[in-house]
């Protein structure tokens, strides 16, 4: 029987989510965040893969709008519940759902598509590069100590129930999208994910708990969720597990993370998902014993690309012909000059002019957000320079000011 691919309906999406668990490995979600993702699924967006009565392939995406450098807001289609049946591998299903959903995203506008991956190998060969990385840190806070910046013993903390907190809290977030590349602002629903405490997520930790930094004129300035885990071992070596901590400005930031070292009863303090440049980095008295971890984090596909590129800011004045490899996405295939002149004003266009530089679509996505130079892929041989200068000046005028980051998974 030949397989169909189309469209998810309602009363399909019990079944397709169940295929989804499968292909992850069978372990059953809470009933919290099955009922969570129902909500946030666009039934529009989403494709299934059928065998008969089965459903052996699914793909979805989330309408996101995706903070860029400079600021701006980037319509993006976040890809996820990408899954095939064990039963249906090497035929051609990945492959399938990869073609008609980059289709999708380019006839409804969309520039970009980004996505995380279960297994960090797997979409490059469809275009999507490294956009960013995330910093995990593991701090024995027996051993480490802070340096905090003037101001912190001024900031106020207070213990707050995570969900009456959680409008001024996003407010807290969503002033913080356009200051670093890579955050989505939040759409309606999606503030919902941050409160996800199910049983299986807490591994014998507490129930979610919530800190929140004021200001002096009561002004919530940061906040941190974050579970506790009893340990015993000869005396109390309990672990801090940091959920969530962002803030507007240093002084919360480190009476934030300042707390969290000091709560009673613990020894250590585990983050994930931070940015690459966290300050906490800068706080530590011995970084090396906060171990920290980097791993990939956001891919990002230029799927409209002169619309992805002239959407944001580049740091310096640019004019450079690169010459773009696209075979998954044709219509991007070709020569491309880019332009970002004294006052800001960019433009990408097509041309016939020498090349500067050859790389293909995966290298523009990986060097987007600005916090992977291309000058370091040109180090590894993916990217040529054939203007003398020309690989210095595009990677400069690419690079952002602060490490992109993606906070949440989707």
């Amino acid at each position: 029987m030949a397989l169909e691919m189309r469209v998810l309906q309602a009363d399909e999406w019990d079944v397709w989510y169940d295929h989804l668990e499968l292909a992850f490995g069978g372990v059953p979600e809470s009933p919290q965040e099955r009922e969570l993702y129902k909500s946030l699924t666009e039934l529009g967006r989403s494709l299934g893969v059928w065998d008969g009565g089965t459903c052996v392939g699914s793909a979805g995406a989330f309408s996101f709008r995706l903070s860029v450098p400079g600021g701006a807001l980037v319509p993006a289609a976040g890809v996820t519940m990408v899954g095939v049946a064990p039963t249906h591998r090497r035929r051609g299903v990945l492959t399938s759902m990869m073609r008609r959903q980059l289709d999708d995203v380019r006839a409804g506008g969309e520039p970009i598509a980004v996505l995380t991956a279960s297994e960090s190998a797997i979409y490059g060969r469809f275009g999507y590069g490294i956009a960013t990385y995330a910093l995990s840190l593991t701090v024995d806070t027996t051993r480490v100590r802070l340096t905090v910046p003037p101001g912190t013993d001024e900031v106020r903390l207070r213990l707050v129930d995570p969900e009456k907190a959680l409008p001024e809290c996003e407010q807290v977030y969503a002033e913080l999208v356009s200051r670093r590349p890579g955050m989505p602002a939040r759409q309606p629903g999606w503030e919902r994910l941050s409160l996800l405490d199910p049983e299986s997520m807490r591994e014998g930790a507490s129930p979610l708990k919530c800190v929140v930094a004021e200001r002096a004129d009561g002004e919530i300035a940061g906040y941190a969720r974050y579970r506790v885990k009893p340990v015993y071992d000869h005396g109390w070596e309990g672990r801090v597990e940091v959920a969530d901590l962002d803030a507007l400005d240093p002084a919360a930031t480190a009476a934030l993370w300042r707390y969290l070292f000091e709560i009673d009863l613990t020894a250590t303090v585990r983050a994930g998902r931070r940015p690459a440049d966290d300050p906490l980095l800068h706080l530590v008295s011995d970084v090396r014993r906060a171990r920290p971890v980097v791993r990939d984090s956001l891919h990002l596909r230029l799927v409209d690309l002169p619309a992805a590129l002239e959407a944001r800011a580049y740091a310096a004045p640019l004019d450079v012909v690169m010459e773009v490899e696209d075979a998954f996405c044709p219509w991007n295939e070709g020569r491309w000059r880019l332009v970002r002149d004294a006052e800001g004003a960019v433009s990408c266009a097509r041309t016939a002019d020498p090349a500067d530089l050859e790389l293909s679509v995966r290298e523009l996505g990986s060097a987007y957000l600005g916090g992977i130079t291309l000058t370091s892929l040109a180090a590894a041989g993916r990217v040529r320079e054939l203007r003398p200068g020309a690989l210095a000046e595009a990677s400069r005028a690419f690079t952002a000011d602060v490490a992109p980051w993606l906070p949440h998974g989707f």
